[in-house]
């Protein structure tokens, strides 16, 4: 039987991780503290950590940390766990699709090279993505627009902006593919199968650079700043990947800072760099921040759901994959609190032989899924309590909707 919400992490290894990971930035008050290691009855019973009537959390050491409501942000009710609403929301994809036109035709002329470089370049901008970061790019743009009394136009740099954060992220899947020796993107070869190595390392480079160029010619210093912030993260996240953690509340920590860097970091960057280019507001920023953050997560949480749930037509890259990479996802890592057998196997990165089929069946017994299910609904709660600051629009709703559609994906 799965574990209540409320009662997740009581072992102690999400304690820690709650409060830095899941509250973020909240405008709410709320009191936390160190965790020291032991506990007394005492203080146990004086200090607490409540997230939304969400679950509590005793630690020692009580930090109280509160932020003033800004009088130019929009105030809303508090959000339910789900999104209930009888208004007819339209499709997030379709209400960007008209900006999205064109977008990875426009990006190839970009990529201006010859011959065999252009090819290789060329080859996972075909129009099959689900350009689901652009999307959120413009769709946030055009919701900070709206805040900020510019009547939702969007600015060409903004779309510009949407463009270079899929530049970027599809230079990563090139790099990330030649360190993981994948055969199979988007369900096709990779780059590194079909030209080798060397080839696609040059290929994400010059994709990167290309990128780099493009957010140049934008001529904001803040903006290249904070996109600049992106590639940095991306190569800490990747380093991270490679490392693993014997404490398991540190394990944790390490789990979410890696996935923030890998995947989050690009959706929350590329969200706040559209909104510094309309508003001068540093909450507006943070608002579009934190949303992309805890959007960008959550979208990484239920990926690596969908690596025990989901069969490998559907991901476009076999199931199982992370754990055949020595990876421990959230699934394992909540899985080890019921199973302790799998942190030796998590240590060695599942490299004896058997450890991947151990770990799976573990899983499979374990509520693993079902708690890093509940971690990722938590992550879009968050996402959709800061977008709703921001003056209604069509846009804002949308952004609010796309969060259910993370959920509920099976790709």
């Amino acid at each position: 039987m799965a574990v209540p919400w409320s009662r997740c992490w009581r072992s102690g290894a999400g304690a820690a991780v709650l409060l830095d990971w899941c509250c973020g930035f909240s405008r709410r008050a709320f009191t936390h503290a160190a965790s020291a290691g032991r506990r007394t009855d005492s203080s146990a019973a004086a200090t607490q950590v409540l997230f939304r009537q969400g679950p509590v959390y005793n630690f020692n050491r009580p930090t109280t940390i509160t932020r003033r409501r800004n009088r130019c942000l929009y105030t809303t009710p508090p959000v339910c766990c789900s999104i209930c609403s009888d208004a007819k929301l339209k499709d997030p994809f379709s209400l960007a699709q008209k900006d999205l036109q064109n977008l990875y035709e426009e990006i190839k002329k970009l990529l201006v090279s010859k011959a065999e470089l252009k090819v290789l370049c060329d080859y996972y901008f075909d129009g099959k993505g689900k350009a689901f970061r652009p999307m959120i790019v413009i769709l946030m743009a055009r919701a900070c627009n709206v805040h900020s009394n510019k009547e939702g136009v969007l600015l060409p740099a903004q779309r510009s902006i949407a463009m270079i954060s899929e530049m970027i992220h599809t230079a990563s899947l090139v790099h990330d593919d030649v360190i993981d020796d994948s055969d199979t993107r988007r369900g096709k070869n990779t780059i590194n199968k079909v030209w080798g190595e060397r080839k696609a390392i040059l290929a994400g480079d010059f994709i990167l650079s290309a990128a780099s160029m493009a957010l140049a010619r934008i001529g904001n210093n803040t903006v290249v700043s904070v996109l600049s912030q992106v590639i940095e993260d991306l190569v800490r996240g990747e380093f991270m990947q490679l490392g693993s953690k014997e404490n398991e509340n540190e394990r944790f920590k390490h789990y979410l800072e890696k996935t923030f860097k890998k995947t989050a970091s690009l959706i929350a960057n590329s969200c706040k760099a559209v909104s510094i280019l309309v508003n001068s507001d540093p909450e507006v920023h943070e608002i579009a921040y934190q949303y992309g953050r805890n959007v960008g997560i959550a979208f990484q949480l239920v990926d690596d759901i969908l690596d025990f749930t989901s069969c490998a037509n559907l991901l476009g890259k076999p199931s199982a994959a992370d754990l055949k990479l020595g990876l421990a996802t959230g699934p394992v890592l909540f899985a080890c609190q019921q199973f302790p057998e799998l942190h030796a196997m998590i240590m060695r990165r599942f490299s004896s032989d058997g450890d991947v089929d151990r770990a799976w069946q573990y899983v499979l017994k374990s509520d693993g899924v079902e708690q890093t299910n509940y971690l990722a609904q938590h992550y879009c709660q968050e996402a959709i309590r800061q977008i709703s600051r921001l003056r209604p629009s069509t846009e804002r709703d949308a952004l609010i909707q796309l969060t259910e559609l993370v959920l509920r994906r099976d790709k």
